[in-house]
């Protein structure tokens, strides 16, 4: 099977960088690929992204060495074994408030014995002839913790066998502390939660990473031990090209 290389990066002690896909057009994640990321992730939730645009999404994406993920729109088992029947090496799923919430999810990622996905890769098949026999200890499982119920269980969350990765999204995690949800946040409640969620992923030796925006507070994840940091959104590149247009005003 195709090696993650997220893993790797992991296993010889480095970080990796992600950048997030909302726009549905295989062409802008293609473009988005070929910068050097680390990891690409295909947001189904918040973007406008269909499956079969996903799918053709995660095809331009392979053909980079940049690592293909997905974010599910939600924890539903049917959407989390297309997404890796589709070929994404990593599955991230939002919104997991409880130990149960987050063996269905991993479960639904897994192939027997230790969960119930069922067996068809179809284009999956394109990592590997073993991909059957390898997908278990390939394929990412990464559970989304932003609410203050996932924050309460964040222990039990990490002890389900089969997950990788905590991944936290701060401005809803903001949000439901009734702190406000704002991205790249120095809250000191927020803060604190986020730094619980790491230390939390990695006494339980799993990874931890997260969502920012800006380059010095995405800098500043890393230097905190993160081992993912998502630093860069397409739609935000787009919007930034503001600062162009206003030079003509």
């Amino acid at each position: 099977m195709r090696e993650n290389k997220l893993r790797t990066l992991w296993a010889n002690g480095k970080a990796a960088t992600n950048a997030w896909c909302q726009i549905p057009a295989a062409f802008a994640a293609e473009t988005m690929a070929h910068q050097g990321w680390a990891s690409i992730t295909v947001d189904t939730q918040h973007g406008p992204i269909g499956y079969a645009e996903m799918v053709a999404m995660l095809t331009a994406i392979s053909t980079t060495p940049a690592v293909p993920l997905v974010r599910v729109t939600w924890n539903e088992p049917g959407e989390v074994m297309r997404a890796a029947d589709a070929g994404a090496m990593g599955v991230i799923c939002p919104t997991v408030n409880t130990k149960e919430e987050c063996e269905r999810f991993v479960g639904a990622l897994r192939y027997a014995p230790l969960g119930y996905r069922s067996l068809g890769p179809n284009r999956a098949r394109f990592l590997g002839d073993d991909y059957t026999a390898k997908a278990n200890d390939t394929v990412l499982a990464v559970a989304q913790i932003e609410t203050a119920a996932g924050l309460e269980n964040v222990e039990a969350i990490a002890s389900v066998k089969g997950l990788d990765m905590l991944y936290v999204g701060p401005s809803d995690l903001g949000l439901s502390l009734g702190r406000g949800g704002r991205m790249d946040t120095d809250d000191p409640t927020v803060t604190k939660a986020i730094d619980r969620i790491l230390h939390v992923a990695h006494a339980a030796k799993l990874r931890a990473g997260i969502f920012c925006i800006a380059p010095d507070y995405s800098k500043a994840m890393f230097a905190k031990g993160f081992d993912l940091v998502t630093v860069v959104a397409d739609t935000t590149l787009i919007a930034g090209g503001a600062g162009l247009r206003k030079q003509f005003d």
